[in-house]
């Protein structure tokens, strides 16, 4: 049986994106078969998709960190057939082909069971981007962060772990401020519920200050560089930032006195290789309490699998907004 895929090619002299007709036998070990119905672009597959991202370990490869779908066939207890799945991160569409194909063949341990309250669609929607956001906030709750205690700041609001965050934490009563480098999304990010929105460069801002005045109670920050050590400088004592994503660049210049003087807490986020157990807990509470509102008609929009390169290309550039879902099955 033949499936379609997106294949992302790099030999010595050549570099290739396109979609093809795979043949199922050309499909990895794995325990469980299962038939893509959404998947979703993240920053990830968006270095996937140029030959300098250097996140791809092995050519040829279907990229696509997240999927969602059906199983059509299982060697592993834990699944059977017509059950509804996500797989989200580990090697998924940078070792191990991944959600921009109909079929893909995962090993079980990376599968989890559709978490009640959500579509494939739906999670999909929410994705790795969405799970990311949702980790972050878990660590600043579990920090002792509560809504009484002030602003909480997204940066980089827009994209997806942003916007999920924004509307995540609006919904759970915080305060919101978010930054973003498009003035032409600000209406977007009050929409999603965030009172302030700020501008790129209001968070950049370099300062040989090591402290400035104390403005957030915490921070989701997938942006890092420059936007991390400005928010170092400006938290409130106590306060906290969840770090998950380097957009703004990796080094990041600071001292080590909001650490000592403001008992400032830096969060490291991994949704890769996050453990199953904490990664079923979170994913069940993206399904309850911290199910983005607007998340299909304001945070989401649809491609195709012939459109993912576009979205790609944009996703580096700072281009999109919200959540892309890849539509893998037309049925679907």
């Amino acid at each position: 049986m033949s499936y379609r895929a997106l294949v992302v090619n790099k030999t010595d002299d050549n570099f290739s994106v396109g979609v093809e007709n795979l043949d199922e036998s050309s499909l990895p070990e794995g325990d469980v078969t299962i038939r893509v119905e959404w998947s979703s672009v993240n920053y990830k597959d968006g270095l996937a998709c140029i030959p300098e991202g250097r996140v791809v370990r092995k050519y040829p490869i279907v990229p696509g960190v997240d999927l969602a779908g059906t199983v059509e066939s299982s060697s592993d207890s834990r699944f059977a057939k017509g059950d509804a799945v996500v797989v989200t991160g580990y090697d998924v569409g940078v070792a191990h082909p991944g959600g921009f194909g109909e079929l893909a063949r995962i090993p079980a341990d990376w599968v989890m069971p559709l978490p009640a309250g959500l579509t494939t669609k739906e999670a999909m929607a929410i994705g790795t981007a969405g799970f990311t956001s949702a980790l972050s906030i878990v660590a600043l709750e579990a920090h002792g962060l509560k809504p009484s205690d002030g602003t909480v700041i997204v940066t980089g609001a827009t994209g997806g772990v942003g916007s999920t965050a924004v509307s995540m934490l609006a919904q759970l009563g915080y305060t919101v401020a978010g930054s973003t480098g498009k003035t032409s999304e600000h209406e977007f990010l009050r929409g999603l519920g965030a009172s302030e929105v700020l501008t790129r460069e209001d968070v950049s801002a370099e300062s040989k200050r090591p402290l400035e005045g104390e403005r957030w109670a915490a921070a989701v920050d997938p942006v890092g560089g420059a936007t991390t050590a400005y928010l170092i400088r400006t938290m409130k004592y106590g306060g906290a930032i969840a770090l998950s994503g380097l957009t703004g660049g990796s080094a990041v210049s600071t001292t080590v006195l909001p650490f000592i003087l403001r008992n400032v807490a830096l969060l490291g986020i991994d949704s890769v290789f996050c453990p199953m157990e904490k990664r079923a807990a979170v994913w069940a509470r993206l399904g309850g309490d911290l199910k983005p509102h607007g998340l299909l008609d304001s945070i989401a929009v649809e491609t195709d699998l012939e459109g993912v390169q576009a979205v790609a290309t944009d996703i580096l550039s700072g281009k999109v907004r919200g959540r892309t879902l890849v539509r893998i099955h037309s049925h679907a």
